[in-house]
């Protein structure tokens, strides 16, 4: 007879290789999305001072454009896994489908709204006179790839609920060659300049979209769900996200005024805070990672039924989010002295980010239980409480970290106000998940 002990750790080790098997490629995946506008970055830059500076407006205005669409990939990823645990895949690949088309109709309300206002954005966002043009051009032409970013949100939310991360990490890397390849091409080779950037861009985005449309055909007729647009599950795939785009709108919210009030600070101190948050970000790749791993799992362990199941995976997520933050807090201390020369040589800006690099460090912890629990409320469905919880912290937070150019203390300030932010949300989503209240389980929250 097989003991409790032997079992629990045969327990763990199969959900240890589950997450394993499911976060190390969605955080390849992640990865190489960045490298879409770091590609560009080094070819443009070339071109000039001013053809960079356009691009890198015109950038910031797309990045938050799609990053605000995100619950596009969330909603859809706990959506599908739950019917995926039922054991409907069928219906789970209709749930998929409707995700789709939602990104579509997304995507074409974006170019509507954005060509003819692209010039007046770019003004909006303080571009120069001499950058200004080609921030529009830029941005005109890459609007045209929205609709197939947000159909790649949507496709890869659909593949993360069928437990299926490696084939998004595939299409990401053949993504981003392609798009290196097209962007030279296009830019030196047919003499295009940074229209050429833009196009290329756009082609490999909808390479992407397409690839992803390959998957999701060939499953649905697999499994014999339908392709065609439904209205009613369009309109619940909208109503599953709403919450979680009011989740999103709020981090995007603090994230933006953390870097008002460090502008406010000095030159030397919004320098350091973006080399500060650059790395903030890319630490977060790292756990979101995990959170997407949890809710693939918890979505899948709720569809069927496995409410014991779901608590035992959300325990030991919260455990591998603990060990992630204090190794990467570890790497950040250690790394402090050789990270910052990377990005200046000014001893102003590094006197600035030292301090800011050590609360970051400290508080990586913090942020994996704020990831992992993240992820495991998505994975339930619980967008309402996770929307409400984050408009609480931003209430929280706004007031603080505007008030530290009044009460001094300078980019620590700013930083420790950060430390609040997530230490809020690390304790909202602690009460929500030991209340038990998450585990709903069946096809449908």
């Amino acid at each position: 007879m097989t003991s409790a002990p032997a079992t629990t750790k045969a327990t763990r080790r199969r959900h240890d290789r589950e997450i394993v098997a499911l976060a190390v490629p969605a955080f390849g995946a992640l990865v190489a999305e960045p490298l879409f506008v770091l590609a560009d970055s080094a070819i443009v830059g070339h071109l000039g001072t001013a053809q960079l500076a356009g691009l890198g407006v015109a950038s910031a205005l797309l990045t938050t454009a799609v990053s605000i669409f995100v619950f596009l990939a969330y909603a859809t990823t706990a959506a599908v896994a739950r019917r995926a645990g039922a054991g409907d895949l069928p219906a789970a690949i209709r749930q998929g489908v409707d995700g789709i088309w939602l990104a579509l109709l997304l995507g074409a309300a974006v170019i509507i709204a954005v060509l003819p206002s692209a010039r007046a954005l770019v003004d909006l966002f303080g571009a120069s006179p001499t950058a200004a043009p080609y921030a529009t051009t830029y941005l005109r032409i890459s609007t045209l790839g929205i609709p197939a970013m947000l159909i790649v949100l949507a496709a890869t939310g659909v593949l993360r609920g069928l437990q299926d991360t490696r084939t998004p990490l595939y299409v990401a890397v053949a993504g981003f060659v392609a798009n290196a390849a097209l962007n030279a091409g296009l830019v030196y080779g047919a003499d295009l300049g940074i229209a050429g950037s833009a196009w290329g861009t756009v082609l490999a985005q909808w390479g992407m979209a397409a690839a992803y449309l390959v998957v999701v055909v060939r499953g649905a007729r697999r499994h014999g769900a339908s392709l065609r647009p439904d209205a009613a599950g369009i309109r619940a795939s909208a109503q599953a996200g709403a919450p979680l785009l009011v989740r999103t709108l709020s981090l995007r919210a603090m994230l933006l005024i953390a870097t008002a009030v460090a502008a406010r600070l000095g030159d030397a101190d919004i320098a350091a805070h973006q080399i500060v948050l650059s790395l903030w970000s890319l630490l977060a790749f790292a756990l979101d990672a995990i959170a997407i791993a949890g809710q693939a799992i918890i979505g899948r362990c709720l569809g069927a039924g496995d409410a014991e199941g779901a608590r035992r995976v959300c325990r030991r997520m919260v455990e591998w989010g603990i060990a992630v933050g204090v190794g990467l807090g570890i790497v950040v201390v250690l790394a402090r002295p050789l990270f910052l020369p990377l990005f200046t040589s000014d001893s102003a800006v590094k006197d600035a980010a030292l301090p800011a690099l050590l609360l970051i460090a400290l508080a990586q912890p913090i942020s994996g239980i704020v990831f992992v629990l993240d992820g495991v409320l998505m994975g339930a469905g619980d967008g309402p409480y996770l929307a409400g919880a984050m408009l609480v912290t931003l209430a929280v937070f706004a007031p603080v970290a505007l008030l530290v150019p009044t009460l001094g203390g300078g980019l620590t300030a700013v930083w420790g106000a950060m430390t609040l932010m997530m230490t809020i949300r690390m304790l909202t989503l602690w009460v929500r998940t030991r209340s038990g209240r998450w585990v709903v389980t069946g096809a449908t929250r």
